[in-house]
């Protein structure tokens, strides 16, 4: 049997992966991609930092499956075929996921370390996919497969600069009219 799989059916080296990756995503939320060392990692999990190495030789080790874990977990909200609705409620999910502090750490993360190589690149493209995946799904039932990436940068690229740059709230209203000003404009092209 080789190593691999026997860490795959160990009880221990489950328990350590879980809970080493919960304390870095935990870490990797609240404070953000300069507070993962494998010193802090250690310290709030309780393992040794050996042990840390031992499984993530690397910072970005840690960070890729804490993302892994994140992405994985995210949660949407469910479509009902209203188009301008799920737009709606897409659009809002993201805003909170932005304002509160969780995606707009991660994605600048990988902004600030874009330049990194593959692992990062990778994950900027999974965050991407993971917190635009209800409006690509949303757009792409209800409007021509052309329309979807252009829809879809201009909704989100709207939110992302309304909520990060110019720190203010996506409201009810803000959303309302990008949906109806995008869908407009799609429509009259």
């Amino acid at each position: 049997m080789t190593d691999e799989l026997t860490e795959a059916i160990d009880p221990r080296v489950a328990r350590t992966r879980r809970d080493v990756v919960s304390v870095t995503s935990a870490l990797l939320l609240e404070d953000g991609w300069d507070a993962v060392t494998h010193a802090e990692v250690a310290r709030r999990s309780g393992y040794a930092k050996a042990t840390v190495y031992a499984h993530w030789p690397t910072r970005t080790d840690l960070i890729r499956d804490a993302i892994d874990k994140i992405c994985d977990h995210a949660e949407h909200p469910a479509a009902t075929g209203d188009l301008r609705f799920d737009l709606h409620a897409a659009l809002a999910d993201f805003a909170r996921d932005l304002s509160e502090g969780h995606l707009d750490r991660l994605l600048g993360g990988v902004v600030e370390r874009a330049h990194q190589g593959p692992v990062i690149a990778a994950l900027r493209a999974k965050l991407y996919d993971t917190g635009t995946s209800p409006l690509r799904a949303v757009l792409a039932a209800q409007v021509p497969a052309k329309d979807v990436d252009p829809i879809l940068a201009l909704l989100t690229g709207a939110v992302l600069v309304r909520v990060t740059f110019e720190a203010q709230p996506a409201t009810r209203a803000f959303i309302d009219d990008l949906v109806r000003r995008v869908l407009t404009t799609s429509r009259d092209a």
